[in-house]
């Protein structure tokens, strides 16, 4: 084992064979490597396995992975060592020390942009794909995204559609509604903004040329959890960037490690907005369509957050009392955390089937709430229409917690 010094952070890289310190010293030597997925990981040995076969089954010798690990304290480093014995241009680096003994560590934001960062610092690759430790690629998607670099654009955006978390049914057939693929000017950057922004919460549908990344702030985002997109928004690029409209990319759906939690109900009313409004040379309308100054003053979202298991109580007190001005509006809000989990839900479910009004993966979220109403009203759990709803809108009629990774 030896040390490794990337931006002042002390790192450890992991050998999973004998011959690992002599394999990394071969690769930086090669020329050939033209694309790199930056994989952080942490604790996902159950799932990392589907992930690295989708992408080992169609890479090439101008493909690398490298694996930046977090702390995981599970299985991921054994399973990683058996895709590393038949595809050598694999790395595995560890920028925590394990230690087993002290239970699973926790996710946050820092550890994870701080891994993005050493993943792409670490690379060989003229560009990044800032790939997930538990989505697949579609086949094929290795070769489009090589055939898109030949054309120098500073960004790729790989397009990605919706599946349950064990793959089998598609939830929503694209995230970014587009027909065709299209090339945005550097002087269409707040296009590019307001169409992908909703989308780039994402990380894996990320290609940035590794030149572009190192020239920009990366310390000011370290934290959010969007690392990627302060690098990418944070100033017009210099170069064209590329919207590839056909999905490259099956996101699993549910296997989040913070939702249902008060993180999960930061990140949203709280980090990401203030990520937005904090992007300079964007106009204020532009920000608004991706996202409000305060989400959290809209009695319509929290009321959906009840809905989903996302607000109670708890996040009250600590987030919105001190916030909130009028007295009015703190009794109101805090009978919305208050309210009974399983009737909000109900009731958003209603709201959600009228005509125009189906988000797909809203839906999903109440079905797989804590609080979903045909789970707590054992009656309606035996209708036809509520069973019919649950198939369409889970594998299997399951209502364990999901997400969207």
């Amino acid at each position: 084992m030896r040390k490794l010094w990337v931006k002042g952070l002390d790192l450890q890289q992991c050998e999973i064979s004998g011959s690992a310190r002599g394999s990394v010293q071969d690769l930086m030597k090669s020329a050939k490597i033209r694309l790199s997925f930056c994989i952080p990981t942490l604790n996902r040995g159950v799932l990392i396995g589907r992930t690295l076969e989708s992408i080992v089954s169609q890479a090439t010798d101008e493909v690398e992975i490298l694996i930046v690990d977090g702390g995981s304290n599970d299985n991921t480093k054994e399973v990683v060592s058996k895709f590393k014995q038949n595809f050598p241009s694999l790395r595995y680096v560890c920028s925590k020390a394990q230690d087993s003994s002290k239970g699973s560590v926790a996710p946050s934001g820092g550890g994870f942009d701080r891994d993005c960062c050493l993943a792409v610092a670490l690379a060989q690759g003229e560009y990044c794909w800032l790939f997930t430790d538990d989505d697949v690629l579609k086949p094929g998607a290795v070769q489009r995204v090589l055939d898109a670099t030949d054309h120098r654009y500073d960004l790729i955006v790989a397009n990605a559609e919706v599946r349950s978390a064990d793959l089998s049914r598609i939830v929503q057939a694209s995230r970014v509604s587009r027909t065709a693929d299209r090339i945005y000017a550097p002087a269409e950057w707040e296009e590019l903004f307001t169409d992908t922004a909703d989308y780039l919460t994402f990380v894996g549908g990320v290609i940035i040329k590794r030149q572009v990344w190192n020239t920009r702030q990366q310390e000011p985002y370290i934290g959010m959890g969007f690392i990627h997109f302060g690098v990418v928004f944070q100033s017009p690029l210099q170069g064209n960037a590329l919207v590839i409209a056909e999905p490259l990319i099956e996101i699993s759906y549910g296997d989040a490690l913070y939702m249902r939690t008060s993180r999960y109900f930061e990140i949203w009313m709280f980090i990401w907005p203030n990520l937005i409004w904090s992007l300079p040379n964007l106009s204020e309308s532009a920000k608004h369509r991706v996202s409000p100054r305060e989400p959290w003053r809209s009695k319509k979202l929290l009321a959906l957050y009840r809905a989903n298991g996302a607000f109670s109580t708890r996040e009250y007190d600590n987030w919105l009392k001190s916030r909130l001005d009028f007295r009015w509006d703190r009794i109101v809000t805090r009978l919305i955390a208050g309210f009974p989990g399983s009737v909000m839900n109900f009731f958003v479910f209603l709201r959600c089937l009228l005509p125009n009004n189906v988000p797909s993966l809203f839906l999903v979220d109440l079905v797989k709430s804590p609080f979903y109403f045909a789970r707590a009203f054992r009656g309606l759990r035996s209708s036809s229409a509520a069973q019919g709803v649950v198939r369409t809108l889970s594998p299997s009629g399951d209502t364990s917690s999901q997400r969207l990774g």
